[in-house]
Order: structure tokens, then C-alpha cells, then sequence
């Protein structure tokens, strides 16, 4: 029997499922660092996890407060400069997959992480782009992670700074953008793919107790579905230990 759980662990366990052994993943402080952590702790020992401040196949026992803490260092295969790491590794295209955080997302799967409001007089200044940009432009994919609401899913970003898909089909090519840009959005409510025709995110997994309207009540624009909806396998008791390990939580039920 699977064990309680949050809809925050639902997402990061869901998150972690998509990486796979032997794969290089360009990591981001906070919800994909936990669930790269996850995955290499249980389905995926080999994958290798490359951060920003330039360490490749770090191991840390638990999830780095950031891309300085020197767990990263003390635990990588390879140490190089923050030059290196874009330039060689992640420009060409030699990073499998890149996970990212966002403030906003819309339709087409661009990224805000720069202002709420007008950039000239915005209502809320966020932390900004760091590497996210060279990430969501050359990582062979991209996987988002977000908690789904109208305040974060919005018809479209009040400020691109990620580009996904940019207004649709043919955009990443004119733009001149190596990788394949953003193939899984991972919430707290399911899991969105973008549609192949389109390029607009649309709705494959609902996770377990979810409802489409739940999920189309908590997106900005007018969310839609694959042809085959599914619904998400639920945490093992396996995922849960480890996961739980990794963050300190114990004891949680599910809302």
C-alpha cells in the first residue's frame, strides 16, 4: 500500500521519474535539485548532475542551499570554470537535460523569472535569469517545475525571460535555438506536454484525486487535453523514504 503523501512530493517524484539512467542534467537550486537528487537515489545512480557554479557529477547527500554550497564541489567528479561549463558543455548541446523553476509560465511554455508588471516599473522584481536562459535554449530538453495557479500560468509572461516555444511552431528555429526546448511541465496538480501540432502545453497526466477542472481552474488561458488522458502513478513507499530523507520531512499527509 503507498503510503500519504503531498501534492509538493507527487510533483517532485513525478519530476524525478523523468530522468533516466546515465543522462546529464543541468540542475537549478531548490524543487529540481531535490528531484534530480531523487532520481539519482533511486531509478537513475548514474546520472550525472552538472550545476551552474561549474561541478559535474555531484553527489551531495542532501540537496545544496545553492549552486555555491560546497557539498557540489567536495562530492563532483569534475570541478571546471563557469565559463567552461556554458561555453563547452551546455552551448554546443552536450547536456541532455535541463530542469528548471519558474514564477511564470504560459502557453507556450516561455519563462518569466525577471519582473511581475512592466519591466520599466514592475509590481514585483524576481531574481532573474542566471543560467536559465542558455539552459532553456541548449539542453536537448527541458523539464519545468512549478505549482500550478493563476498567479504562475498565465496567457502569456509579462516578461520572456526562458524562451519556450516563443508564439508557437517554427519560433525556437528562427531564433537559431540548439535544443528542444521544453518537453515536460511538471505540477502539483499533473503533467503538461506540449502539443505536437501546436506547441501549446496541454494536459497528459492528472495526478491521483486531481480533477481537469482543478487543473483548468488554476491555468490562465483555456488549458486543453491529449487525446488519451492519464493519471499519474502515485509515490512508492521507496520514492517517499528517500524523498522524505532528502528534504527532513517525515509524517506528512496528503490535503
Amino acid at each position: 500500500m503507498t503510503a500519504a503523501y503531498t501534492a509538493d512530493e507527487m510533483m517532485t517524484v513525478a519530476a524525478a521519474r523523468r530522468l533516466r539512467e546515465g543522462q546529464s542534467c543541468f540542475v537549478g537550486i531548490g524543487l529540481p535539485s531535490t528531484a534530480a537528487n531523487l532520481a539519482r537515489r533511486t531509478h537513475a545512480p548514474g546520472l550525472v548532475l552538472v550545476y551552474e557554479s561549474g561541478t559535474i557529477g555531484a553527489r551531495p547527500d542532501l540537496p545544496p542551499l545553492s549552486i555555491g554550497d560546497g557539498v557540489l564541489a567536495d562530492t563532483a567528479d569534475a570541478v571546471v570554470s563557469v565559463p567552461e561549463i556554458f561555453n563547452y558543455w551546455l552551448q554546443p548541446g552536450r547536456i541532455d537535460v535541463g530542469f528548471l523553476g519558474a514564477a511564470q509560465i504560459d502557453r507556450f511554455a516561455n519563462i518569466n523569472t525577471t519582473v511581475i508588471g512592466p519591466y520599466a516599473d514592475p509590481e514585483v522584481r524576481l531574481p532573474g535569469a542566471g543560467g536559465a536562459p542558455e539552459i532553456a535554449a541548449s539542453c536537448r530538453e527541458v523539464t519545468v517545475i512549478v505549482r500550478q495557479s493563476r498567479r504562475a500560468f498565465v496567457d502569456r509572461v509579462d516578461f520572456v525571460t526562458s524562451v519556450g516555444f516563443g508564439s508557437g511552431p517554427g519560433d525556437r528555429e528562427r531564433l537559431g535555438l540548439r535544443g528542444g526546448g521544453p518537453r515536460t511541465v511538471i505540477t502539483d496538480l499533473a503533467i503538461l506536454e506540449p502539443d505536437p501540432a501546436s506547441s501549446e502545453l496541454v494536459v497528459t497526466h492528472l495526478h491521483p484525486g486531481v480533477t481537469l477542472d482543478q487543473a483548468r481552474a488554476a491555468t490562465g488561458w483555456d488549458l486543453a487535453t491529449a487525446a488519451e488522458l492519464r493519471e499519474t502513478a502515485p509515490p512508492t513507499p521507496e520514492e517517499l523514504g528517500v524523498l522524505r530523507h532528502l528534504t527532513g520531512d517525515s509524517g506528512r499527509t496528503r490535503p
